[in-house]
């Protein structure tokens, strides 16, 4: 059982990573300055550090590797909020809800900046 549950763990770590970089890209599209870094090479390991810059020292890191899952906000320098495992995901998912809310706004707006603030 504990086999198949570590494969299962490397899985949804390997989606998150793809996630990660999609929704990095498309913060990018939207003019929000986003950085992904993915590391390993598979079964070795695999994590990234995705970083978004929300404009007035408002940033947020997601970070993903196979030790966990971990969401930081912070402003100004000052951590905010930390979350770990499915509560971090959740945060990514409403960031990733956000960007696709204002896709349809006008060119050249921020989602984020318009939504309630992180």
């Amino acid at each position: 059982m504990f086999p198949r549950l570590a494969e299962h763990y490397r899985s949804v770590v390997q989606d998150l990573v793809m996630s990660l970089q999609a929704l990095a890209n498309g913060l990018k599209d939207h003019g929000i300055t986003a950085t992904c870094y993915s590391c390993g090479d598979g079964r070795d390991g695999h994590g990234a550090s995705f970083v978004a810059d929300l404009g007035d020292g408002h940033m947020v890191r997601f970070l993903v590797s196979d030790f966990g899952i971990s969401w930081v906000e912070s402003r100004n320098g000052r951590e905010l909020v930390k979350l770990e495992g499915a509560e971090a995901i959740q945060e990514l998912q409403r960031m990733s809800n956000l960007l696709h809310q204002g896709h349809g706004s006008r060119a050249g707006s921020s989602p984020m900046t318009t939504a309630e603030p992180l």
